[in-house]
């Protein structure tokens, strides 16, 4: 190359003395000319060919020639014609002496031919699509940076000789360096969206039109911050998803790969397998089968398709955080030359200048580069775990029942809201696990180089400080905090499931104690954890500390000649500041990887068997041990004909239900087989109401076609129901049904499946929740020879004996096997078990409720109520101690600046001996005071979820039928977490940092401070929307999970599968703003942080004369903490900001209305009330909320002690209002209700309910142990509960279980037929054998002989009590001594049975339809 350039008549390529040795320095005319104008050019030639690779294999259309890039290629044709135009002018002038002037003829031409090649790649990104180029920018970046040398060379000159000497040359000269400038400038801009592909999108995601620059820098985000900062956001403001990041996207790739891993794997284990056939059983196959085997029940194929569905984008990551950190160690090799610059006086000032741009630089790129991966990363996590939670739903609709019972909803809940983001956590610190090992032997060392082995000492702090923290994270994994607070969820939801049983039995303060039971083991083990963590904290903030006093003591202690200057201690504290970063990540990475594991089970055995098993039509256990269940289907034969009504009868668990379960595929099958023609309808024996419109239940998803919706709105005598709802079939229906009555329930899922138009109906005892009448009704119009599915094949549980005459065959179950089938005529001439059945009973009624909606509002006030709740004796103490420990921290920085700056007295320093025991003692005062706050925090959050509970217990029963469960179990879960962990957390960085960030210039804290408010405003309105958007997703899991069955019996899968994508996409558009929002003020405030570094070098450089090294050297090393520390405190304060509204949705309910006090202190009430059981209504009247119509209107009634009263009407009628009265469910709109004598209202509601005793409609257990559901405070002997078994028929059933009165009951006592839970809360009455008993339609569930021994037991046992039943089956009440006829809140009708009939009335009509007259 010299003597290239030597032909041209020009100085060497490269000269020191020039270049570097010089007060003015300049790069050759040679290196002007070749290198500076080649590598540009080089660049793009190397490169272009693989990119135009990548174009050709991606397009996404043409885009138009618009404004831009008719621009870029004007001035890209003017910047080539000036190289053309220069090499056709040198050549014309110096065409006698060319050879020397090759370098001058070649530049221009090499140059001009890259810009038409640039020119023709904007051309092929516009026919691919490509809107924003990152290639050219960079080759636009490269030609900019490398004319600056040039630039400048020529501005010398000019200002030397004068413009006039060559102004042509000088003039375009600089014509091309400003066009340059000017493509480099609409390099920063996106063309407009390709030929047919303007998205109709509503609010698309702007980074789709963002540019390259604002895509790395997140400009693209400002506008959601300046909204969000005026006006609070809403979720119509937030863009849309991605189409990348939509669930349809990401899980229907990922199944697509998954079944192509699938089919490869069975491809092998054939082959395997016929090998092994044909004799060939070698030991390497049979280790090969093994392997196989192993990786598929471990999961390990399933990580592979993650991997290779997100591994690649992953990757581009990994490469950021790799450049990123090499900017990072680069970093104090400059501050290290810096101050040698400022220690050599004799050094020239541009160098300093020229440290001051480099560090500033590598500080930039470093930001950028860091956010780019951090970015990245989010973004991997958030599609993991919306592949995640897309799977395990898709799962939850292909759960059996046998699996069904091993897991709670609760638990499929957490999977998918608190392991999924341990999933996200997992993709963010992965890279940590093995990158922090390799930063931390770097630093070590780059100390090493500038300590000598003084750097063991370093390293042997860094060896105690590390094994402390891998120890603390073992000690805080095997704590089981999430195993306490997963079993107060799962009670929690059982509480919230069975709040209605809980209240009528008063037994709120048993289940209150079993939480608080959960709840201080959890904190207990919560707050061992909270105090290894703020050790673990301390020993990070103090770990620069302790390696700085180790490293220098060694140091100065070794020999007196090793001296401390600037040099070695800043760059050596720059270092171990770069340490503490994989030294606080590698524990936080390597605990988050251990605890994926456990996350990543649950998920594979979910996620495994799904994908593997998804296209057999019955699910198969999923690696789980099943409970025993008590209940079976076995040799079953039977052909059902098309068009056939079928009967199937029999006792309380024999098997009826698990009969209709076979043929949908729902129970295990252990042989045989089930072929079911045409599509199938289910009604199941609970009724399954989605939280949505009545018409919506109905539908099903079907379009609407009105006469036929009319007809089976008639048919299911529905329509005087939908005059009664307040919006008729638009009504919303609260979560379960709640403001339904337990008729209304079941003929809407009966309505939806006559709506169906489906082959097979399978009808679950459809008929025991309705009114006798309304029962023959639904009969007649529906499954009888002449309803609406009079063609269709029905099969029809059912305890009613009127219809049996018109079915065309009958079942009899008895144990799980058909002892008896036929036509009604031919059962009853076999004189068998079912002719004794039929000749001894006979008929079918039920019930009521209501609810309303609720919103909330942030209150500013939770700061002071969090403060509060720990108290001001804790807190003044504990801020006085932060600024201590600020003080003494400032204090040890400026004596190690003292010391660098210490004279050298013959190669040594004096008194280092005190200089190191002041230093030692400084760093001592700056251990942290975490452990302080993490008490407070255990404090705070144990009175707030104290607060939380007995709110929500206290609430009457219309907040709980108003307020989804969903929305209460994320107060007691997500937002418990959060004051329990995430505030205390925040709370710990703030004061530290703050007082750290005091130090810096007023400018800098008022732009962090304006920033801060901007984006503190948008980002706690992301995450309120976040979390409004995240209730739904349980809701909708616990809604699938508990009417999986009806769903999969109805086809309806594909339908919901969307619905749940669509919630776990808007969910996701609030979450993706949300992190971007963090990256948008780190690079904003890094930024900042490096202008603050360049300042503050610059100003050192300026300052030379009068600075000294250790001023520069702690003022340096300070700024470049900045950069890190700004974002930090915003961070950490909008986490807490963030965080703080937990305890606002924590609060929120405190307002709310609550139930009267549970007991009135000072009560003269006697303990035997009531003794006689006599109950009195004065004018009473019942409204479910204000402003609704009175349900029970002016009710005046006396019964009498001992008196069995029988309460009937239809649907509606407020039969189930007038126990809601009784119990205080309802309090009185008007009138007053005396029981003996005493006013209720008076009294504490549980000196109230635990005097009388339901046994309610819905027998609701508890999972727990079968004595606990029956006595849960231990008041009873087990003598006193075994004759409640045995007078409750359960006593041989509970004998024959293992564990007997111990057997544990699955949640909702699944593990328990209806009629058995029907039982077990008979028991529960006759454990308590009050004065005063309500049955609500308590036998409408149990078939007809369980039904005739539970009336008996009711006749004998609680002969001297007051019995009011409100009944279907009205030959149950025939012999009751009144009888009270409901109509629209009124009594219509009340005599003794026997007056009634006489007098032809309504009770009369029952009668009659119920065929007892």
């Amino acid at each position: 190359m010299d003597a290239f350039c030597r032909l041209s008549g020009l100085d060497p390529l490269w000269d020191w003395n020039r270049t570097w040795y010089t007060a003015n320095p300049d790069l050759t005319q040679c290196f002007q000319n070749t290198v500076l104008v080649w590598v540009p050019c080089v660049y793009l030639w190397l490169l272009a060919p693989f990119y135009c690779l990548h174009l050709y294999c991606h397009d996404s259309g043409r885009i138009h020639m618009s404004c831009l890039c008719t621009a870029k290629m004007v001035l890209g044709f003017l910047l080539a014609s000036f190289g053309f135009v220069e090499f056709f002018y040198i050549l014309l002038e110096r065409s006698q002496e060319i050879q020397q002037h090759m370098v001058f003829l070649l530049s221009p031409i090499i140059r001009s031919m890259t810009v038409i090649l640039a020119l023709c790649i904007i051309q092929l990104e516009r026919i691919r699509g490509c809107r924003s180029s990152v290639f050219l920018f960079l080759f636009w970046v490269l030609a900019v940076v490398c004319s600056l040398v040039p630039l400048r060379a020529k501005i010398q000159l000019a200002m030397d000789e004068g413009i006039a000497s060559d102004i042509v040359r000088y003039l375009a000269f600089f014509s091309y360096f400003s066009i340059q400038l000017a493509q480099l400038f609409l390099c920063c801009f996106a063309d407009q969206p390709p030929e047919g592909k303007t998205v109709l999108e509503k609010n698309p995601c702007p980074v789709k039109d963002a540019s390259f620059l604002s895509k790395i820098l997140f400009w693209w985000f400002t506008g959601l911050v300046v909204k969000g900062y005026r006006t609070p956001l809403a979720a119509e403001d937030l863009w849309t998803l991605r189409e990348e990041d939509t669930s349809n996207k990401i899980i229907s790739e990922l199944q697509e790969d998954w079944t192509a891993e699938c089919a490869k794997l069975q491809k092998q284990e054939k082959a395997l397998a016929s090998g092994a056939a044909l004799g060939s059983r070698l030991p390497d196959q049979a280790q090969l089968l093994r392997k196989l085997q192993k990786e598929q029940s471990s999961g390990f194929f399933l990580f592979r398709t993650l991997v290779r569905k997100f591994g690649p984008y992953f990757l581009t990551g990994t490469l950021c955080i790799i450049f990123h950190d090499a900017f990072m160690f680069a970093i104090p090799q400059v501050l290290s030359l810096l101050l040698g610059f400022m220690r050599d006086e004799d050094a020239p000032l541009w160098k300093g200048y020229f440290y001051a741009t480099l560090m500033f630089l590598l500080s930039c790129l470093q930001s950028l580069f860091n956010h780019q991966y951090m970015y990245t990363c989010f973004t991997v996590g958030m599609r993991v775990k919306t592949a995640v939670m897309g799977l395990v739903y898709r799962k939850s609709l292909v759960i059996n029942s046998a699996a069904r019972r091993t897991c709670t909803v609760g638990e499929i809940v957490n999977l998918v809201s608190a392991d999924t983001q341990k999933l996200m956590d997992f993709v963010v610190y992965f890279n940590a696990v093995w990158l922090a090992p390799i930063e931390i032997v770097l630093c070590l060392f780059f100390l090493w180089q500038h300590l000598g082995p003084s750097a063991l000492a370093g390293i042997t702090t860094v060896i105690l400080i590390f094994p402390l923290n891998g120890i603390i994270a073992k000690k805080r994994s095997k704590l089981q905090v999430k195993a306490f607070m997963d079993g107060r969820i799962r009670l929690m939801n059982e509480i919230l499931n069975g709040i209605k049983i809980l209240k009528f039995y008063a037994w709120e303060k048993a289940f209150l104690e079993q939480v608080l039971g959960y709840r201080e083991k959890e904190l207990k083990a919560l707050k061992k954890s909270q105090i290894l963590y703020s050790i673990s904290i301390a020993s990070f903030n103090s770990s620069s500390f302790l390696i700085a006093f180790a490293m220098f003591g060694v140091y100065v202690m070794q020999d007196d000649r090793n001296v401390l200057d600037a040099q070695k201690v800043f760059v050596s504290m720059a270092l171990i500041n770069i340490l503490k970063t994989p030294l606080s990540q590698l524990p936080f990475a390597i605990s988050t990887t251990m605890q994926v594991g456990d996350v990543y089970t649950p998920v594979i055995l979910s996620i495994f068997c799904l994908m593997r098993n998804k296209s057999t039509n019955s699910t198969t256990k999923c690696g789980v041990t099943h409970r025993i269940i008590h209940f079976f289907v076995d040799r079953i034969n039977v052909r059902v004909p098309r068009g056939s009504l079928v009967a199937v009868v029999g006792h309380v668990g024999s098997g009826k239900s698990s009969l209709l379960s076979a043929m949908l595929g729902e129970t295990e099958k252990r042989s045989g087989c089930v072929t079911v023609k045409g599509s199938v309808a289910y009604v199941p024996q609970q009724a399954w109401i989605q939280n949505a419109t009545v018409q919506d239940n109905i539908l099903f998803g079907r379009e609407k076609l009105k006469t036929w919706y009319h007809r089976v709105l008639e048919a299911c005598a529905l329509l005087p129901d939908l005059d009664i709802l307040p919006a008729g079939d638009a009504t919303e229906i609260g979560e379960k049904g709640l403001n339904l009555s337990g008729g209304q329930k079941q003929r809407v899922s009966l309505a939806r499946a006559v709506y169906r138009k489906a082959d097979v109906y399978l009808l679950d005892d459809p008929l025991s929740a309705v009114d006798a009448h309304v029962g023959q009704h639904i009969f007649d119009k529906v499954f009888g020879p002449k309803g609406v599915l009079r063609d269709k094949t029905r099969i029809l549980v059912t305890h009613g004996m009127s219809f049996l005459p018109q079915a065309d065959l009958i079942l009899v179950l008895v144990d799980g096997e058909i002892t008896e089938s036929g036509s009604y005529q031919e059962l009853l001439g076999r004189h068998g078990a079912f002719a004794d059945f039929i000749h001894t009973f006979a008929n079918t009624e039920r019930k009521e409720s209501a609810i309303q909606r609720g919103e909330h509002t942030l209150q500013l006030a939770m700061y002071k109520k969090y403060f509060k709740t720990i108290g001001l004796a804790i807190i003044i103490p504990i801020v006085f101690l932060y600024a201590f420990q600020q003080g003494a921290s400032l204090a040890y920085n400026y004596w190690l600046s003292m010391w660098a700056d210490d004279p050298i007295v013959n190669g040594t320093q004096i008194d280092t001996d005190l200089k190191l025991t002041v230093f030692g003692a400084l760093g001592i005062a700056i251990f942290g005071t975490t452990v302080a706050i993490s008490i407070c925090g255990i404090i705070a959050s144990r009175q707030l979820h104290m607060d939380l509970l007995m709110n929500v217990l206290r609430s009457p029963m219309s907040f709980f039928e108003c307020t989804p469960s969903g929305n209460l179990l994320n107060r007691f879960a997500k937002e418990i977490d959060a004051i329990d962990c995430m505030v205390p957390d925040g709370l710990k960085m703030i004061p530290e940092r703050s007082l750290w960030v005091s130090r810096i210039n007023a400018g800098v804290l008022l732009f962090h401070c304006g920033l801060q408010s901007f984006y503190v405003a948008t980002s706690c309105q992301l995450r309120r929307l976040e979390a409004v958007s995240r209730s739904p997703i349980y809701t909708h899991f616990n809604e699938t999970v508990q009417g999986a069955s009806v769903i999969r019996a109805f086809g309806e899968q594909s339908r919901f599968i969307l619905q749940a994508n669509d919630r776990v996409d808007f969910n996701q558009t609030s979450y993706f703003p949300r992190f971007v929002a963090t990256r948008w003020l780190a690079v904003n405030l890094e930024f900042v942080g490096n202008g603050v570094v360049l300042a503050a070098a610059i100003l050192s450089v300026m300052g030379k004369s009068t600075l000294s090294p250790g001023i520069v050297g702690l003022a340096v090393s300070h700024s470049l903490q900045v950069t890190g520390i700004l974002s930090w405190i915003v961070r950490s304060w909008t986490d807490v900001e963030n965080n703080i509204v937990s305890v606002e949705r924590v609060n929120e309910y405190a307002d709310t209305a609550k139930e009267a006090s549970w007991s009135v202190d000072g009560s003269s009430l006697p303990l035997a009330w009531p003794q006689k059981g006599t109950i009195e209504f004065m004018d009473y009247g019942l409204q479910y909320r204000k402003g609704l119509e009175l349900a029970l209107k002016g009710i005046t009634l006396h019964i009498n002690e001992r008196e069995k009263v029988g309460i009937v009407g239809r649907t509606g009628a407020g039969k189930s209002s007038l126990a809601l009265g009784i119990f205080r469910i309802l309090e009185a709109a008007k009138g007053k209700i005396f029981i003996d004598g005493v006013n209720i209202a008076d009294i504490g509601l549980h000196d109230l309910r635990s005097r009388i005793t339901i046994i309610p409609q819905d027998p609701v257990l508890f999972s727990g142990s079968l004595r606990m559901n029956l006595d849960p405070f231990d008041t009873y002997t087990d003598e006193e509960v075994w004759n409640s078994l045995e007078l409750a028929h359960l006593k041989t059933f509970v004998s024959n279980l293992p564990d007997k009165l111990n057997h544990e009951c699955s949640e909702g006592g699944e593990n328990l037929s209806l009629g058995q839970r029907q039982l077990v809360c008979l028991a529960r009455a006759l454990l308590r054998k009050t004065k005063i008993l309500v049955l609500d339609e308590a036998t409408a569930a149990v078939d007809l002989e369980t039904d005739t021994l539970i009336q008996s037991t009711i006749r004998t046992q609680f002969e001297d009590c007051t019995v009011l039943t409100i009944a279907h089956r009205l030959n149950t009440i025939m012999d009751y001594t009144r009888v009270i006829v409901m109509d629209r809140g009124h009594i219509s009708e009340m005599d003794s049975p026997a007056n009634l009939i006489t007098q032809r009335g309504q009770f009369y009509r029952m009668c009659r339809e119920a065929r007892l007259v």
